[in-house]
């Protein structure tokens, strides 16, 4: 099957305004798509193309780059030689594969994109780590996008279900209700691709069996793939950045999910384990969430960096880290997630799928956190805090049996000037009530930073 990738139509607008003046650097996890994704697009856009794939890189085009990367007339012919490919000015495309790998191809992309004959792609994870970029001079010529896991749209489309996420984009733009029979039919799907996720490997897994079970094996393969990765690349910090992957369920599954360093350590302090969370963030194996203590439009700058959630970028990875345990997750246990008839904390699962929706639509993530021993009346924990038409909104997520929401009551008065609309993403259907906007869980894809 073929997956339609939002990341494809952004290397379309690349191609169209950059006419070579840039390289393209799809950033990204492992496994999440960018080879397949910039070869995919070599092959439609261009007449041709070169992959060099420097996670297996032949000992001769190795010696092109060290014999001739000073040259590029040379440099190129050599290339088009080797890999037998006739390179046509200004329809051809040359994709460096992996290039964290070999950091001085990075650097010669200032070069060849000054030449301006050919395009360039690069890819690769994991890019701004320390030994990836010693000695190198970082092109300014680059520019990077991002390549995040299937969001629920893409999910929806893989699955052949365009028309009822057109209907559900309808409806929220209208704050309307789908209604009882499309909203159930929207929430079981929702709850399918928490529990699937978005990694492509999986879904087309899931898209061809509609077997759990079979899903959950490929997931774990790219958990080994990510605990390899640690032992191969995190160097001296390996130990830690095992240590915090390994916490992350069980952090999540608290009714407080800041990320507590006692958990692993009983006198840990953040000094200490920066670069260990730094690597797991680098690699977008992790989307972090600061605590921002002003929301205010320019969110970054109040953050306080010691405070943060750790949620994974993908929910259906985080769904089997948690029941690593056990050779695999059956199909029944699966089933009793999909119709929440198991007995765990779902609302860890909820809240990740809201985190990773935000980030695949463009936002940083924050929340709001204040705490004070002597105050309680006044303590307040918001979920999420996002840019909205040009205000800040509140994000709460809650369980659909949830009656109250007072912490949003509270910094919704507290901070009433500087807020824009208040959201609550739940389990039912759309209602606005009392001044917050109740959305369903799937419509956090619709929260993108409408200025």
């Amino acid at each position: 099957m073929s997956l339609q990738r939002k990341a494809y139509l952004k290397m379309l607008e690349w191609k169209d305004y950059s006419n070579g003046s840039t390289a393209l650097l799809l950033n990204g996890a492992r496994r999440v798509g960018k080879s397949f994704l910039a070869e995919t697009f070599a092959k439609r856009e261009y007449k041709s193309y070169i992959l060099i794939d420097f996670s297996s890189l032949h000992p001769e085009v190795m010696l092109i780059f060290e014999k001739h990367g000073h040259d590029i007339e040379l440099f190129l012919t050599s290339l088009s030689l080797l890999f037998e490919t006739t390179l046509y000015k200004r329809n051809s495309v040359i994709i460096f594969d992996e290039v964290q790998l070999y950091p001085k191809a990075r650097q010669m992309i200032k070069h060849l994109v000054a030449d301006g004959r050919y395009d360039y792609i690069e890819t690769g994870s994991l890019l701004s780590l320390k030994q990836n970029v010693k000695d190198i001079l970082i092109p300014s010529e680059e520019e990077e996008l991002e390549v995040f896991p299937l969001d629920f749209e893409e999910f929806m489309s893989a699955l052949g279900n365009d028309d009822l996420v057109s209907h559900i984009k309808k409806c929220f733009d209208e704050r309307v209700p789908l209604g009882q029979v499309l909203h159930g039919k929207a929430i079981r799907d929702f709850r399918t691709y928490m529990l699937v996720g978005g990694m492509p490997q999986a879904v087309v897994e899931f898209s061809a069996s509609k077997d759990f079970e079979r899903t959950d094996r490929v997931k774990r393969s790219i958990l080994k793939l990510y605990r390899a990765d640690i032992g191969k690349y995190a160097g001296v910090y390996k130990s830690k950045v095992s240590a915090i992957f390994d916490n992350i369920p069980g952090q999540l599954a608290k009714r407080e999910k800041k990320y507590k360093l006692s958990s692993i350590e009983k006198h840990a302090r953040l000094r200490s384990y920066e670069d260990a969370f730094m690597w797991l963030s680098d690699g977008m194996i992790v989307n972090p969430c600061f605590n921002a203590t002003d929301p205010s439009f320019a969110l970054g700058l109040s953050l306080e960096h010691t405070t943060q959630k750790i949620y994974m970028a993908d929910t259906g990875l985080l769904v089997t880290h948690a029941f690593w345990h056990g050779e695999f997750i059956n199909n029944e246990i699966y089933k009793a997630l999909l119709l929440d008839k198991l007995n765990i904390n779902e609302g860890m699962i909820t809240e990740n799928a809201v985190a990773q929706a935000l980030r695949a639509s463009g936002q940083r993530l924050y929340f709001y956190s204040r705490s004070s021993p002597n105050d309680r009346k006044n303590n307040m924990e918001i979920d999420f805090l996002i840019r909205y038409k040009n205000k800040i909104s509140p994000i709460e997520v809650k369980s659909s049996a949830y009656k109250k929401h007072s912490s949003l009551d509270k910094f919704k008065i507290k901070f009433d000037r500087k807020l824009g609309e208040s959201f609550i993403l739940y389990q039912k259907d759309v209602m606005i009530q009392n001044g917050v906007t109740h959305l369903p869980l799937y419509m956090a894809m619709c929260l993108k930073d409408i200025k």
